[in-house]
This record gives C-alpha cells, sequence and structure tokens, in this order.
C-alpha cells in the first residue's frame, strides 16, 4: 500500500505540473494581462472562491447533518480554492483556458494563505472541537513549485520560443489527460473501501451539490462572455486537494475516517462537475443555430 501511495502521488505530481505548464504553452502575455486587469472578475472570483464556497460547504455540511469525518472532510475542501482539474476543465469545455489557467493559479497561490485560518475558524464555530494548525511557508513553496513554475516556463516558451512551444504543447497535453486519468484511478482504487462505506450516506450528495452550486456560483459571480464566466464556474467547482490532505495529515492522523470522506467527496465533486464541462463543450462544438448567428453579429 505504501508503494501505491507513493506512485499515486508522484503521478499527482507529474499531473498538476504537465497541466500547468501545457496551460502556460497556450497563454499569451497580452491575454493575461487582460484577465488581471479585469478587476470586477478577479474581485468577484475571490469573493466566491474565498468567502461564499467555504460558508456554502459549511451549510451543506450542517444542513445534511454530516458526520464529523464527512463533515471536516467538506469544510477542507471548501476552504481550498485552486485546484489543478480547474485548468483541465476549461481545457474539456472548451472555455477561456487562458483565463482559467491564470485564475486557477491566483487562487491557489492566494488560497494556501487563507486555507487554515477559513478552515479553522468554520471548524471552531462549527464546534468540532479540533483547530488546524498549517505550516503556511510550506504550502507556498509547494504551490509556488507545482504550479507556478510549471506554468511560468510553459509562459515563456510561448512568447520566447513560439514554435516549440506549439510543437511541445500536444505531447503535455497527452501527459496530463493520461496521467489525469491515472490519479482518478488511483483514487478509486486507494480509498475504495471507506468511499463504499459512504454510500446511502449523504456525504457523496454533499460533495455533489457543493461542486454544482460552487459551478453555478463561478458563473454567476463572473464578468465577460459566457466561456469565460463558465471557465470561472469550473474553477470555482474544482477545490485544491493539496491543502486540505496536508491539514489531514497535520490535524487529523488519527481519524482516517476523514481521508476516506475526503476521497469521496473530492471523486463525487468531479462526478458533477466533469459532465457539466462535457456537456458545455458538446454545446460549443454543434453548429450555430441561426438565432445565434444572429445574436452574434447584433452584438458586434
Amino acid at each position: 500500500m505504501d508503494t501505491l501511495h507513493l506512485v499515486l502521488n508522484s503521478v499527482t505530481v507529474i499531473f498538476i505540473a504537465a497541466t500547468m505548464f501545457a496551460a502556460g504553452l497556450r497563454a499569451t502575455v497580452p491575454a493575461l494581462r487582460g484577465v488581471f486587469a479585469d478587476v470586477p472578475l478577479l474581485l468577484l472570483a475571490l469573493i466566491a472562491n474565498m468567502v461564499v464556497i467555504p460558508l456554502l460547504g459549511w451549510g451543506i455540511g450542517a444542513l445534511f447533518g454530516l458526520p464529523s469525518a464527512a463533515f471536516i472532510a467538506l469544510v477542507l475542501i471548501a476552504s481550498s480554492p485552486g485546484g489543478p482539474f480547474g485548468a483541465k476543465l476549461a481545457t474539456i469545455q472548451q472555455g477561456d483556458i487562458v483565463a482559467g489557467a491564470a485564475m486557477q493559479v491566483l487562487l491557489a497561490s492566494l488560497g494556501s494563505l487563507t486555507f487554515a485560518p477559513t478552515a479553522n475558524a468554520i471548524l471552531t464555530a462549527a464546534d468540532i472541537g479540533t483547530k488546524v494548525s498549517l505550516d503556511v511557508g510550506a504550502m507556498v513553496r509547494t504551490v509556488a513549485l507545482l504550479q507556478l513554475v510549471p506554468f511560468a516556463i510553459g509562459l515563456l516558451m510561448r512568447r520566447y520560443a513560439e514554435p516549440t512551444a506549439q510543437a511541445w504543447h500536444p505531447t503535455a497535453a497527452a501527459v496530463s489527460n493520461i496521467t489525469f486519468l491515472i490519479v482518478l484511478a488511483g483514487m478509486l482504487l486507494g480509498s475504495w473501501h471507506d468511499v463504499a462505506d459512504l454510500f446511502g450516506s449523504l456525504a457523496l450528495l454533499a460533495g455533489f451539490l457543493l461542486a454544482v452550486f460552487a459551478f453555478a456560483l463561478g458563473t454567476l459571480l463572473a464578468t465577460g462572455p459566457m466561456t469565460r464566466r463558465t471557465t470561472m464556474g469550473g474553477v470555482a467547482s474544482v477545490r485544491n486537494a493539496g491543502p486540505a490532505l496536508a491539514a489531514i495529515g497535520l490535524a487529523f492522523a488519527d481519524q482516517p475516517a476523514v481521508l476516506g470522506a475526503l476521497a469521496a467527496i473530492l471523486l463525487s465533486g468531479l462526478a458533477a462537475a466533469l459532465p457539466i464541462a462535457t456537456l458545455l463543450s458538446r454545446r460549443r462544438s454543434a453548429p450555430e443555430t441561426p438565432q445565434e448567428l444572429a445574436d452574434q453579429a447584433a452584438t458586434q
């Protein structure tokens, strides 16, 4: 089992780095500048991901009366924005990939600072009886190494060696896709017993609804064309498992049920977000109707 965990952790690292590297290869500095210059978009995304969704997780957990382990896992996930799957969802739905990658990196960076106090405040107010104590500096370094650096390398290649960037992108995207599937399979195999124990409970439904509502909130609390708005929804719906896993290792190591609940909630969230992104992709791939063409002409 230790070997399986080591392999899964290694593949997860490759997935995160490959996803962000591929996103960087597709990005341009002017496009990124356009995203970060959109102050309303930034403020709305921060409010949705840093404030509303953590409170939403607390509310769903309290409403469903989840047991302690599942409640803790749901709050940890809800409090941790900027999951690398967000950049993947932007690609799947044929959305605004540059805006999605940029926002995901920003949220992951800020989330490494806000996760611990946010989760701690909610769990304390909910009277769970346990505080979260995390090494914020270590979390920031991890985000920088696994997400910021690969994205920056890809971005620099696109800017100064565009032919190479275009040639490398298919390979980087393929590595991202393959490792993505391996990570999903590994999470299922590694935690199948704990996940199976949650069937019949409300924990899986809670994770599913959190992702659905987060997708809707991220889309509503965004600006720009619909492709950008739904991309922000995808980024909001997929939370960052890294800080949550770190919190479990540091504060809940004596509660293995929390790890199983975390895996179950993550998978149920993906079960909600992936079909939404796929449906959006199919809609955007379909031939445009005369009415849609007329609407586009009217806005030009």
